[in-house]
């Protein structure tokens, strides 16, 4: 029996050692299941702080962005407005020698001249430039605009510029006002 014994007790022992080492081995097996959770966490807590703060960046800059863009718009004209200033002084004193009795009609002529020489300079110098349209030019419909169309006075005047009602302008390269013509057809 008592072999019975022994062999129960050794069985017993077996059996916790057995135990033992299963739970030592799934400790092993929690614990790395655990670091690689923990290394999981933080690198999703990492993530979502770079991204929080790559969206703030983003807002902030979308934010300064609008800013500077309403106060372009806002103050696009200044420049212009400026330089226009003075001439509209020169046209204020201009209509004041109108009412002189005394006033000589070819020194108004002159002065409206010299107004008007110096406010085209100052278009000018903004980017402001003169269309080229003369009559018995080729239509261009990427310059010009029809008014209408009359028959033509000569043969060669067909589908041609035959009188120029306005002038058109262009801002630097971009249409600003196509040119009113006629056309002959």
């Amino acid at each position: 029996m008592q072999e019975k014994e022994t062999s129960k007790e050794e069985v017993v022992e077996n059996i916790e050692e057995t135990e033992i080492e299963e739970s030592a081995e799934s400790s092993e097996e929690n614990s790395e299941e655990g670091d690689e959770l923990t290394k999981i966490q933080d690198e999703l807590a990492e993530s979502k702080d770079k991204y929080l703060r790559l969206y703030s960046e983003f807002e902030n800059f979308r934010r300064r962005t609008a800013k500077e863009k309403l106060d372009l718009v806002q103050t696009a004209n200044l420049d212009l407005m400026e330089a226009l200033i003075p001439i509209v002084d020169d046209f204020e004193r201009a209509e004041k020698s109108f009412n002189d009795k005394e006033s000589d009609i070819k020194a108004v002529k002159e002065g409206v001249d010299l107004i008007s020489a110096k406010f085209r300079k100052v278009l000018e110098q903004k980017g402001l430039t003169e269309m080229k349209s003369e009559i018995g030019m080729d239509f261009d419909p990427d310059f010009h605009e029809a008014i209408t169309q009359i028959p033509a006075p000569k043969k060669k005047l067909v589908g041609k510029v035959v009188d120029i009602i306005e002038k058109g302008y262009m801002l630097k390269e971009k249409v600003v006002r196509y040119a009113k013509v006629v056309t002959g057809n």
